[in-house]
């Protein structure tokens, strides 16, 4: 027989309660992390920056309110975390969780409903941030775009202010904390620091890839190259190649190798293996040189690609494929050419996930009214953007998976970065031109002139989308957040055909690097002459995995000839002699 005393001597220990052996070593980890603020705080004295040099780092965008209430909650851990764990202690599990407790991944730990103090944590954000939603979507006497940034921005602070963005608000982070002695806690602020040191937030380990070596590695040679972008050509891999030539246009908002990432996933690599002669713009990033570079470039330099390569191989024309942006000017690109009488240079034109009317564009409308032009303006003051606000203002349309996920995991749990090719695309960032950059954002964005017939000229000759007959392969994704679906289907409303329409699974990168191997998603076909995208939905036909044979076989069908891989489509056989192996110097220009 035991008295209740001794029971409570033999009671499991509580996983948020440090014994007292640990708080010496705790005492030592609170002052390595005082070490590793004070050498950060010496390192951006040293570096000697200005304030008004300062508004222009994107450093400083890490540093916002939300993000220094953050940092302010986190470093009272250190004052607080043992007083806090021993009145945790007191609290007798189980409890109850709430029969509608909500499935978010944020809220996975077992302690957000088992602990009584997580659980009421947790359904009180849940009711205010229900509340702050509602009274924006409720609030009388706004018009639709300003209704539009009032939820824009309610979202995002609920999402900025969820407990479990907080170190002493998450029972993960207490109980990761406790197990690794704080190292888990210390790990994480070398994390933080290096990325307010890059001005970036940290995806993946900037170190696990490298460009041309372990990512971007189809074999290929650059065989021309101008002020703004390089040509690459790759290495055929069959014996024979479809007589006509593919020339690939990325965004010039992001790097070309979305589309060759890995051999698994290299849309390049898998379109080499279907026989095309397949050819890439590598745009440069933008540095002051590029200050005045316009629209007009960007389609002299497509034009220019497109003479390049059907003058290399001798033939009349090439396939295009627009990605994006790029789509966007690809399109201009054969409406100046159509006025002009030279439509016949481009066999056939596809589009990934792009745009030409921006009605629908979604919230990156949001990102076009004057205060954020004035913004814009004063950030561009060197003559191009730094690409790293760019990548905060997509990453801030999906915050809680592209922000406050990554900020959970590789500040406060302090764990490894994910060696995710994908995701280091997505922070290796790219400059743009300032003046280019506002343009677009004005004209198309904005005013939406580009289908406004002979409202906008390029290179001097009016343009209008509807004198454009070139046949055009339409793709979306249905869950895209940057082009969404309602937008791009506006492609065949203003594109004079023949069209097709594809509607892949996923979104805006998913949707399009889907490799047939992988056996994942769907794509749906239909009805091209339907009035409506509900419409083309509503007798659509689903089949199972990647859309890539369907868009070989459209191409197939357009010119099915083939001729010898030798010669001009060896790269550096033919007139263009190789300058350097792909993927070329400017695609790793910073």
């Amino acid at each position: 027989m035991t008295d209740a005393g001794e029971n409570n001597t033999t009671e499991a220990p509580n996983p948020f309660l440090p014994s007292p052996d640990d708080l010496q070593h705790w005492a030592s980890v609170m002052g390595r992390a005082q070490q590793m603020m004070l050498e950060y705080a010496l390192g951006q004295a040293n570096q000697g920056n200005s304030a008004a040099a300062g508004m222009f780092d994107p450093a400083s965008w890490l540093q916002n309110p939300t993000t220094q209430a953050w940092a302010e909650q986190s470093s009272k851990m250190w004052e607080q975390g043992v007083a806090f764990w021993t009145s945790i202690a007191t609290l007798k599990p189980p409890f109850e969780a709430a029969a509608d407790a909500p499935n978010d991944r944020r809220f996975a730990d077992p302690d957000w409903n088992a602990n009584p103090a997580f659980a009421l944590i947790r359904q009180t954000y849940g009711l205010l941030s229900d509340q702050l939603l509602t009274t924006t979507r409720t609030m009388q006497g706004l018009d639709d775009v300003a209704r539009a940034k009032m939820e824009f921005a309610a979202k995002g602070m609920a999402e900025a202010l969820s407990p479990s963005n907080l170190a002493i608000t998450n029972p993960e982070v207490i109980k990761r904390a406790v197990e690794t002695r704080g190292e888990s806690l210390l790990k994480g602020l070398k994390h933080m620091l290096t990325d307010l040191s890059r001005g970036q937030l940290s995806h993946v380990d900037p170190d696990a890839f490298e460009v041309g070596v372990n990512i971007a590695t189809t074999p290929g040679k650059v065989i021309h190259e101008t002020d703004l972008y390089q040509l690459i050509q790759y290495e055929p891999t069959t014996k024979d190649v479809f007589a006509v030539p593919l020339v690939i246009f990325p965004p010039w908002i992001n790097r070309f190798y979305i589309l060759d990432l890995n051999p698994a996933k290299s849309f390049v690599a898998w379109a080499v293996e279907q026989g095309l002669t397949v050819f890439m713009v590598s745009w440069r990033s933008a540095d002051a040189s590029m200050k005045d570079v316009v629209w007009d470039d960007y389609i002299a330099a497509q034009v220019d690609a497109i003479d390049t390569v059907r003058q290399l191989v001798d033939v009349p024309a090439v396939h295009t494929i627009g990605y994006c942006v790029a789509g966007t000017t690809l399109a201009a690109t054969l409406a100046m050419l159509a006025a002009k009488g030279e439509a016949d240079k481009v066999k056939s034109v596809t589009f990934f996930t792009a745009q030409v009317d921006f009605e629908q564009a979604g919230e990156l409308k949001l990102f076009v009214d004057e205060s954020y032009l004035t913004l814009l303006q004063q950030l561009s003051a060197p003559g191009f953007l730094d690409g790293r606000y760019m990548a905060a203002t997509f990453n801030s349309l999906r915050g809680r998976d592209l922000i406050w996920n990554y900020v959970v995991s590789n500040y406060l749990l302090g764990n490894d970065y994910p060696p995710f090719d994908l995701l280091y695309w997505n922070g290796d960032t790219t400059n743009l031109p300032a003046k280019w950059h506002r343009q677009y954002l004005v004209d198309l964005y904005r005013d939406n002139r580009l289908v406004i017939p002979n409202s906008l000229s390029v290179l001097g000759t009016p343009i209008d989308l509807k004198k454009i007959t070139t046949p055009a392969y339409i793709q979306a994704g249905r869950e895209d957040h940057i082009a969404p679906l309602a937008s791009v289907w506006r492609l065949m409303d203003h594109l004079a055909g023949p069209n097709s329409f594809v509607l892949a699974g996923s979104g805006h990168i998913a949707g399009v690097v889907n490799p047939p191997a992988a056996g994942k998603y769907q794509y749906w076909t239909g009805d091209n002459k339907a009035a409506t995208l509900d419409d083309f939905v509503a007798g659509a036909t689903e089949t199972k995995g990647s859309w890539w044979p369907h868009w070989i076989g459209w191409i197939s069908a357009q010119d099915s000839a083939k001729t010898p891989a030798k010669g001009s489509r060896i790269p550096g056989k033919g007139d263009k002699k190789a300058i350097e192996d792909a993927p070329g110097r400017y695609v790793k220009l910073r």
